[in-house]
Parts: C-alpha cells; sequence; structure tokens
C-alpha cells in the first residue's frame, strides 16, 4: 500500500520532522537537566560558602569576645594595681599627716608650757601689768549656759585681763579672729558690770613679719618662743595695746 502524504508532506518528510522534534526535546531535557545540576551546584557552594563565612563570623566573635575578656580581666587587674597603689601612698601621707600633726600637738603644747610659767607673769610684770591668775583653757558661758567663748591662756588682776591665743604658725586670719574674740569678751564683762580693761595676744613658735606687724596694727601683744622660753616681742614706737 502506497504511503500516505500529510499537509503535502509525505511519510518519509514527516517521519524526519517527528525525529528532529524528539531531538530537539531531548536536548531540551539535557539541558534543563543540566542547568538544574549546575544549580544545584552553585546553590551548594553558595550554602557552603554560607556555613563557612559563619563558621568565620562565629570564630572571630568568639576571639573578640576573648579579647574583650582579656582586656576586661587585665584592666581589672590594674585598676586593682591602681587602688592598692593608691591606698598604700594615701596610707603612708595619713601616717605622715598623723605624726606632723601630732609633733604640731606637741610644739603647742610646748608653746602652752612656757606661757604657762611663771616666766609669762614677769614678761608682762616687765611691761607694767601685774598680772597674779592665770588660767588654761578658759571657758567662758553666757547667762543661758551657752558657749560663748574659750581662751587658751587668760591672765588677770583687778584692773586688767589679758587673753591669749596660742597658734604654732599663726596667720592674719587668726588675728582677725582673736580681735571678735576680744569683742566678744568686752560684751560679756559688760553684762557682768566687769569694767576691767581687757587685752589681747597671740603667742606662736613661728610668726611671719608680716603677721606680727598686723597683730601689731590690730593693737595686740605679740609672744613668740624663742629657745627654751617666750618673748614678748617689742611693738614699733610709739605702739599701745588696743584696750577692750
Amino acid at each position: 500500500m502506497a504511503k500516505e502524504s500529510v499537509a503535502g508532506l509525505t511519510f518519509e518528510q514527516l517521519w524526519a520532522l517527528f525525529q528532529e522534534t524528539d531531538r530537539k526535546m531531548q536536548e531540551i531535557a539535557e539541558e534543563n537537566r543540566r542547568i538544574s545540576q549546575e544549580t544545584d551546584r552553585k546553590i551548594h557552594e553558595v550554602t557552603e560558602e554560607n556555613r563557612r563565612i559563619s563558621q568565620e563570623t562565629d570564630r572571630k566573635i568568639h576571639e573578640v569576645t576573648e579579647e574583650n575578656r582579656r582586656i576586661s580581666q587585665e584592666t581589672d587587674r590594674k585598676i586593682q594595681e591602681t587602688f592598692d597603689k593608691t591606698n598604700l601612698i594615701l596610707d603612708k601621707r595619713f601616717k605622715q599627716t598623723h605624726k606632723e600633726v601630732g609633733a604640731l600637738s606637741n610644739r603647742i603644747g610646748e608653746i602652752v608650757e612656757h606661757l604657762m610659767s611663771p616666766k609669762l607673769h614677769r614678761k608682762f610684770k616687765a611691761l607694767g601689768y601685774r598680772l597674779e591668775n592665770m588660767s588654761r583653757d578658759y571657758e567662758i558661758y553666757d547667762s543661758a549656759d551657752r558657749h560663748l567663748v574659750e581662751v587658751d591662756v587668760f591672765l588677770e588682776n583687778g584692773d586688767y585681763a589679758v587673753a591669749v591665743e596660742v597658734k604654732s604658725k599663726p596667720s592674719q586670719d587668726d588675728v582677725d579672729d582673736h580681735v571678735k574674740r576680744m569683742e566678744l569678751l568686752r560684751g560679756w564683762a559688760d553684762r557682768r558690770q566687769d569694767r576691767r580693761k581687757f587685752l589681747g595676744a597671740l603667742a606662736g613658735a613661728v610668726i611671719k613679719a608680716e603677721v606680727r606687724d598686723y597683730a601689731f596694727k590690730r593693737g595686740l601683744f605679740v609672744i613668740e618662743q624663742s629657745g627654751e622660753t617666750i618673748e614678748v616681742n617689742k611693738p614699733p614706737a610709739p605702739w599701745e595695746p588696743k584696750a577692750w
């Protein structure tokens, strides 16, 4: 039987067309398979790269964390060392200060002891003041029993009272403070109808020239330690002590 033709194509031509179409489809399928495999490979590579990057990131984070911990521990160690050294320095300074304060207290005590000796009576007697009574840490209270003022050394008789303020190294502020103390004494005496004249004196182990001159200017006697005794400094002429 003779082979029929389709749409002007012989059987052989149509068969050849089918075979070509099938070949093309196989080629397309093969290409799709190749592309799929390549895509899977690339996805795998990307996944592996991401895993590598993640692991590297984790490693670096761990390294940074360890470094931060090391730095923190080192910082804590240095802070502790600094703290210990600071405490050691402060302890030494405290002991030195305590020693100096102790020496200062002893120095003031020596001055007061000299002031309390009979020599002080003689010093003021040579200046024309016969002061029979002398007290140390003389405290005065007002009528309501409130503490009014304290005087380091207080000498007195029926006509005069001398209030002595003792400092190791007095300053001009100490002079001003003692003048205020003298004013308080005067007010206290007036309320008691005490008509005696109150005189002020500043005593010190070391007194600068400007402080000495300022004390004279405010009308105070100046008493200074000299070796194993004390001396009432000779004021510039003409000079009169201020009487409160």
